[in-house]
């Protein structure tokens, strides 16, 4: 193979993500030539109203899909966090990169941490797991809708629009903005959304030999972290718009995975903790989900709790 086509959306991270992947490839396979296929997407064109209420992360794929089932690209790269738990059967992930930091981050030009925000605050966030930790953490701050991409919301926040935004920590150290985290938020304060901080490549399916081009760039520590969390977020059927956090650590070969669902509306939050082999990433996954669902946790997500 001599080209390879890479469908990407056109915001500066998307880009970022898709060029880090064409610079990995050509890095190992020499002469291979690496083309970005650049697309607008549903969820990029519809910026005034909350993902939740429009469809979901989905919305961020669809067009990528069909401009490889059309033969315009060979591969789509997405974030993680944007991959929904189920992908359409004419796709499969085929790689998954090692993961960049995963947690949330308070982006503010006054203020240090979410403690010293003041109160009744104005705070920008669309993310419900990101509402609903803030919510518990300080139910006085006036939370409002935040779309976009980072550089527009953070010039939303430069425009005095808020007092402070929360964003991934993955995408400002992408995009060479570290510089603007003022508080990188502990997990137990805001724990990050399954897939946080990592990159996926997808692919047609059962298509040999693009998966042996990419293999290469596999990360197995991630695709095990991110496989017990979408595990568990699959078995719990969570989209963008109900309040789910996953987040997997590996120690010593063992894996520690971290559930959260909660409904915004009550504040009610339901947490558990699994730890166990790392080979069993997946059952572990829904293992914990299954706990969740026994004390509740599908009555909560559907607004009953």
């Amino acid at each position: 193979m001599k080209t390879l086509k890479i469908a990407t959306r056109k915001s500066p991270l998307a880009l970022w993500q898709a060029q880090n992947v064409k610079s990995g490839l050509e890095k190992l396979h020499s002469g291979l030539q690496v083309e970005l296929v650049k697309m607008t997407t549903e969820g990029d064109k519809i910026l005034n109203s909350p993902l939740s209420k429009i469809g979901g992360k989905g919305l961020f794929i669809k067009e990528l899909e069909l401009g490889m089932l059309a033969g315009e690209a060979d591969i789509a790269v997405h974030s993680m966090k944007d991959l929904p738990y189920e992908i359409a059967d004419d796709f499969a992930l085929g790689a998954i990169l090692k993961r960049e930091n995963p947690f949330d981050g308070l982006v503010s030009n006054d203020f240090s941490s979410i403690e010293n925000l003041p109160k009744n605050a104005k705070i920008g966030t669309c993310s419900m797991r990101r509402i609903l930790q803030l919510k518990a953490l300080r139910p006085d701050l006036e939370i409002l809708d935040l779309r976009g991409n980072v550089n527009t919301r953070l010039q939303k926040l430069d425009d005095g629009k808020y007092d402070a935004i929360i964003l991934a920590c993955a995408g400002l150290l992408r995009l060479g903005l570290e510089g603007r985290i003022r508080q990188q938020i502990p997990p137990e304060q805001s724990l990050p959304a399954v897939g946080q901080g990592a990159i996926g490549i997808e692919i047609r399916k059962n298509d040999t030999n693009i998966l042996e081009l990419i293999s290469p760039l596999i990360c197995p520590e991630t695709s095990s972290r991110i496989t017990a969390e979408r595990a568990m977020n699959k078995r719990l059927k969570g989209g963008c718009s109900v309040p789910i956090a996953g987040f997997a650590t590996i120690k010593n070969q063992q894996i520690h995975l971290s559930g959260l669902v909660g409904n915004v509306a009550t504040g009610v939050i339901l947490k558990r903790e699994v730890s166990g082999a790392v080979k069993n990433a997946k059952s572990l996954g829904t293992e914990l989900a299954d706990e969740l669902i026994g004390l509740g946790a599908r009555e909560i997500l559907q607004g009953k709790k």
